[in-house]
């Protein structure tokens, strides 16, 4: 589903280059919930937004659903993404002036999709605001509106749900109830997961956790210990 192979980003500041992310490769099989955690600074944004193709890497390649994106140019990848990709932000993003209803219509109406309105509202129900879709993102409380773009991330139905900390701007029980939320679109759209975050219980709900460190994998729970690391624990 999702194929990174050495990745890197680098950029050019102070007369300097800094190397935000180093070669990296991971293959995240179609359906897999996978956290992405690191102290800030590691990487982990950053390579959520390069699978995403919001920004362009300085090396390597990606492929998601067999469509190298690191190849097309920006009206190939804003067509890819709005087929493919959902993309969850920590800060919402949505529309001031579109209510609820309007908002979570916006992707669906872009790809010319038949039923947009019937099907914002299937969503905003399944996310519980369906008496909600009147109001607009002021008069809704934090977690009210990333129930929101949870809603409008999911639906064009995209294979690939990409979430960068969902829950940073709100309280433990509010962002306790997003991951919940989540995961139970994830499973019924059996969609392909994958969510930065920096906390440890939150990762403990995924099937698989990817550590960054200073732009590198440390860790990765699908791979299996190197033989000699598997003499030592005997």
């Amino acid at each position: 589903m999702i194929f990174l192979d050495k990745l890197r980003k680098s950029v050019f500041i102070g007369g300097r280059t800094l190397t935000i992310l180093h070669p990296v490769s991971l293959h995240i099989p179609r359906g897999q919930f996978v956290a992405v955690m690191g102290p800030s600074g590691s990487g982990k944004s950053t390579l959520l937004g390069l699978m995403a193709g919001l920004d362009a890497p300085s090396g390597g390649e990606i492929r998601i659903n067999d469509r190298v994106i690191t190849r097309m140019n920006e009206d190939e990848l804003a067509r890819f993404r709005g087929v493919n990709i959902g993309f969850v932000f920590q800060s919402y993003q949505l529309i001031p002036t579109l209510t609820a209803l309007e908002n979570v219509q916006v992707p669906l109406e872009i790809q010319g999709r038949a039923g947009a309105g019937a099907r914002a509202r299937e969503l905003l129900a399944a996310v519980g605001l369906q008496s909600r879709g009147g109001h607009y993102p002021a008069q809704l409380s934090g977690g009210e509106q990333q129930r929101v773009a949870i809603a409008r991330a999911f639906a064009c139905r995209p294979p690939v749900l990409l979430a960068d900390e969902p829950t940073g701007n709100l309280d433990s029980a509010t962002g306790g109830q997003i991951i919940e939320l989540l995961r139970a679109l994830h499973r019924e759209q059996q969609a392909t997961l994958v969510l930065v975050t920096h906390d440890p219980e939150i990762a403990g709900a995924a099937e698989r956790t990817v550590r960054l460190l200073d732009g590198k994998v440390a860790e990765d729970t699908a791979q299996p210990p190197q033989p000699a690391r598997a003499r030592a624990l005997r």
